[in-house]
């Protein structure tokens, strides 16, 4: 059963499931106890005073926010620690994410403009990211890591986006006394916050009461989960919290007791952020409970004859379908090349088209939200069969598409790269950037070897390199080492701003002591740590940080066009250097390309 759960397939597995006995039981002969279940009212009372829902608002309302809540954690996460913090990574899909919006509701809109469904442009454009991980996590080699990665930042975009529409265009009508109660429950949750204060039921009590004043303003209350999520504090774990918690297990194993093991307990626990603990304990049950729950109260749709006639013919349904399966493709596809075309951003790793193609696809599966956008924008209960039929289909063939596409693109080896990402069987081994007076250059100017070196300052390869390369450069008097910037910024969050500190000591003449430093401190490249070494070198490393920016992207694309597509790589006179990374087999490759003297 663990092993079950640790499975990211199995949460799509089980959604799958409850989306299956959704649609079994509301075609069965006991259908009408389906809408009748669902339908059952269930509240609170205090005195004369009470607050009732039905089973499903509880569920869509309720504990949709929960699932809402740990979106919001995670892009409070991805924002200050993981990869919404690069704008040259986020950019690609967070335009692919607009195009996957705007594309799908035109298309929508194409086939619904003036009639009664008009009001569902927003059913198809939300990616359901449970089932896209699912799907991706079947398909397997077919899709590498990079393009989870790229999955995933332009998931918590859409999700974004989507959360905006519900907002703004899915709001019928306002209570004014409800709103000033939530902005005043919602400014006391800051306060607490601002002070520090982190006492769970103080929490608890004031966003349950949040939820109540929006629910009660017209707002959707789900609004209140992305809100609370968003808030909800993180930081990278402090070397003097580490520290703290290294002391008290070492404690507990020297004397174990049980104020010894609690007191470890607490410090571990605390050296992770809130944010972090809150994910891993509410992922499993949005994962495996909620969402299901979700599906089982929303997918159950009547499949008689008369429906599925009408919904063949119906503009509602086509509109949805065609939107989720063409539209996510065309839009996310022409999201993703125009930012490439245009230079604002990159792609992480070493993705080819086929692959960005197999994802477009994939992402044309809209389950959750796209039927929590059907019961706010339909009350009419054939319309609302009608898109639920669209979403199913269009979900389906977005699926197979997606296979075929990603299928095809394996057994091809990939169709046309991006410009930054070529196949690896054609990548070039000359240095397309000769060395200049821009460069980071250590050694004679009238060198007679010129070694090249493009490097990551998190990267453990590079720092083993590093004394190796010292080494060479002492024993070759007639030798200058170069290095240019290729952080690998899907697996090394640090490295980048590394790289900008190390910028930022360039311009006073001081960047080959920041390069010693960083690399000698390879496991401590926090804001704070970094903070420390500059002030070291009495540099600012946060200064002019869009023109370091631009260095470093400019490193990074000579880099691609010289086939570099990790770290270190090594180029010597202008060649790649292909062997070993030892000290003798350098040295002997510096030796070899060095001028023979007449």
């Amino acid at each position: 059963m663990r092993g079950f759960f640790k499975n990211e397939a199995s949460s799509t597995t089980v959604l799958l499931a409850a989306t299956v006995l959704a649609m079994l039981w509301a075609n069965s002969p006991w259908s009408e106890t389906y809408e009748a279940f669902w339908h059952t009212s269930m509240g609170l009372s205090f005195g004369d005073a009470s607050f009732s829902l039905d089973l499903r608002h509880w569920v869509n309302d309720g504990l949709m926010t929960l699932f809402f809540f740990v979106i919001g954690l995670e892009v409070s996460y991805e924002v200050r620690m993981g990869q919404l913090r690069d704008r040259r990574l986020i950019a690609v899909p967070a335009i692919a994410a607009l195009g996957g919006l705007l594309v799908p509701a035109a298309i929508y809109l194409a086939f619904n403009a003036g009639g009664p469904g008009a009001v569902g442009w927003g059913v198809p454009i939300a990616t359901d990211t449970a089932f896209v991980l699912g799907l991706l996590a079947v398909v397997g080699a077919r899709c590498p890591e990079p393009l989870r990665a790229f999955l995933l930042t332009l998931a918590i975009v859409d999700d974004i986006l989507a959360i905006m529409v519900v907002a703004i265009f899915y709001t019928e009508s306002l209570s004014i006394p409800s709103l000033i109660t939530a902005a005043a429950l919602l400014a006391a949750i800051m306060t607490l916050r601002w002070l520090k204060i982190w006492r769970a039921p103080a929490y608890i009590v004031l966003g349950f009461g949040l939820w109540l004043a929006t629910l009660e303003s017209g707002v959707h209350p789900t609004l209140v989960g992305i809100a609370l999520g968003v808030l909800v504090f993180v930081y990278a774990p402090s070397d003097h919290k580490l520290l703290r918690a290294g002391e008290a297990v070492q404690e507990f194993t020297s004397s174990p007791s049980p104020a010894a093991a609690a007191q470890a307990t607490r410090l571990v626990r605390m050296a992770v952020s809130v944010n972090e603990r809150l994910q891993m304990r509410l992922h499993p049950w949005t994962a495996f409970v909620i969402v299901p729950i979700f599906a089982l109260a929303n997918a159950g749709i009547r499949l008689d004859a008369e429906t599925l006639r009408n919904a063949a013919t119906s503009p509602i349904a086509i509109g949805v379908a065609v939107g989720l399966l063409a539209g996510k493709l065309i839009g996310i596809t022409i999201g993703t090349w125009l930012p490439l075309r245009l230079n604002w951003g990159v792609l992480p790793g070493n993705l080819v088209w086929g692959q960005l193609l197999g994802g477009a696809a994939v992402s044309g599966i809209g389950f959750t939200v796209a039927l929590f956008i059907v019961d706010l924008a339909f009350e009419d209960p054939r319309l609302h069969s009608e898109a639920k039929i669209g979403i199913l289909v269009g979900s389906l063939l977005a699926a197979l598409l997606g296979w075929i596409v990603f299928r095809m693109a394996w057994d091809r080896g990939g169709v046309c790269a991006p410009p930054d990402a070529e196949p690896e069987e054609e990548l070039p081994v000359l240095l397309s950037e000769p060395v200049g007076p821009d460069d980071h250059i250590r050694g004679p100017k009238k060198a007679a070897v010129t070694l090249v070196e493009y490097g990551d300052f998190e990267c453990p390869y590079c720092g083993r390199l590093h004394p190796i390369l010292e080494t060479l450069r002492q024993r070759h008097k007639d030798l200058r080492i170069v290095f240019r910037h290729f952080p690998l910024r899907t697996l090394h969050p640090r490295a980048v701003p590394a790289a900008m500190a190390a910028q930022a000591a360039a311009d006073s003449g001081r960047f080959w002591e920041m390069h010693d430093i960083l690399f000698d401190n390879q496991r401590f490249l926090t804001d704070e740590d970094l903070g420390r070494y500059a002030d070291q070198l009495d540099v600012d490393p946060w200064s002019e940080i869009h023109r370091h920016q631009t260095r470093v992207g400019r490193d990074e694309a000579s880099g691609r066009a010289s086939g570099v597509r990790g770290t270190p790589t090594l180029f010597i006179n202008g060649v790649r250097y292909q062997g070993g990374l030892d000290l003798e087999s350098i040295s002997k490759a510096v030796d070899e390309a060095r001028p023979r003297q007449p």
